[in-house]
This record gives C-alpha cells, sequence and structure tokens, in this order.
C-alpha cells in the first residue's frame, strides 16, 4: 500500500505536468515548479521524501518493515545493500526537489493544468502516503493477518 500511494501520487503530478506543454520527463523540466505552483511543488517533494523513505511518510514504515524482517530472517547483507540502494536513490530524488526550488526554469517551464479527479487523485494519495507514515499499525496488523494462515 505504502508504494501504491507513493508511486501513484509521485506519477500523477508528472502526468498533471505534462498535460500542459507535451512531455515533461527530464529534471530540468521541473525547474521552478515551487515558484509557479507552490502546491503542486509540495506534493511532489512529499511523494519524493516518501518514496526516499523519511519519517513520518509511509515510505519509511515500508522501508523499516521491509529491512527488519531480512534481518530478521538473518539475511543482514541484503538488508546493508538495500539501505545501500535507498541513499543511492535518494540522490536522484533529492535531485528533482533541488531543481524544483532552487533553479529558474530554461525556456519554456513546465506548467499545470487543473483537473478535478486529477487533483483528488492526488489528494487520496497524498493522505495515504501521511496517513500509513504516521498511523502504521493498523494497516501492519492487516498484513499480518493476511499471512497468518500461510505460516501455520
Amino acid at each position: 500500500m505504502t508504494y501504491t500511494f507513493t508511486t501513484a501520487g509521485a506519477f500523477g503530478v508528472i502526468t498533471l505536468c505534462e498535460r500542459a506543454r507535451g512531455e515533461a520527463v527530464e529534471v530540468g523540466d521541473y525547474a521552478g515548479l515551487a515558484r509557479r505552483h507552490p502546491a503542486l511543488a509540495a506534493v511532489l517533494g512529499l511523494f519524493l521524501l516518501s518514496l526516499i523513505g523519511i519519517p513520518p511518510l509511509a515510505g519509511f514504515v515500508g522501508k523499516f518493515y521491509l529491512f527488519a524482517a531480512a534481518v530478521r530472517a538473518g539475511y543482514v547483507w541484503l538488508a546493508v545493500i538495500a539501505v545501500l540502494n535507498s541513499a543511492i536513490a535518494a540522490y536522484y530524488y533529492l535531485r528533482v526537489v533541488v531543481y524544483m526550488y532552487m533553479h529558474e526554469p530554461d525556456g519554456a517551464a513546465a506548467g499545470w493544468v487543473p483537473s478535478f479527479a486529477g487533483g483528488l487523485a492526488l489528494a487520496i494519495a497524498l493522505v495515504g502516503v501521511v496517513l500509513l507514515g504516521v498511523v502504521p499499525a493498523p494497516f501492519a496488523d492487516l498484513a499480518q493477518a493476511a499471512v497468518t494462515p500461510l505460516l501455520r
């Protein structure tokens, strides 16, 4: 659930940015987005921070449970590789955030065409990312209940 909300939200923002002027697929296309559309940049920033695994967002909880399960199962080496991979991935995610907030656009800036359905989908994804990060226990209990019959 964590990565469903996070990835759907991040790609949702990217899709809304594309609708305005063709494809916005390069990091430079997001330069200055925070000045032109601060709410959209903040939402994309939260989704990217969740993908990095920053608390209290859902990505942190997902990574914590995954890495802890690997360590409990005796795969410490795999958890170390996963943490290193997460650190490398953080560079790429933070790079987009830096472009959104600290760079001026080159040429035509990526715009945004508002859409009720798009805004609603982003709101649902954002609530999911924050809710799963702040109150993960009920969802973890559901996941545990789902696999308990398989473990017997």
